[in-house]
């Protein structure tokens, strides 16, 4: 995926909305974060914590829990991996933050 990609798919999301700086935009609902760009191929995304174990379990090409984020309801997505499993993730962050 590229970072159009995912603003892309982000602002389809009913409410989500795009702020943040040009090198790093960020994706909130409800003033909530989804998810923010933190490299240009690296995604920080919202999770709560059985969905992150069970992102990196199944696509450890695309999701990863660096140590900065293992006390932290999130997990890192590489843009280079599975772009479907992206946009689940986006989608699941989304669900989280509008509770």
């Amino acid at each position: 995926m590229t970072p159009e990609e995912v603003d892309d798919f982000a602002r389809s999301l009913p409410g989500c909305r795009r702020k943040g700086t040009p090198a790093h935009p960020a994706w909130y609902v409800d003033d909530r974060l989804v998810a923010r760009l933190v490299a240009a191929d690296e995604l920080v995304v919202r999770a709560d914590p059985v969905a992150r174990e069970h992102l990196v379990a199944a696509h450890p090409g695309t999701f990863g829990v660096p140590p900065r984020y293992e006390g932290h309801r999130k997990v890192q997505a590489m843009l280079s991996g599975d772009a479907a499993a992206i946009r689940g993730a986006l989608r699941a962050a989304w669900e989280l933050q509008r509770r």
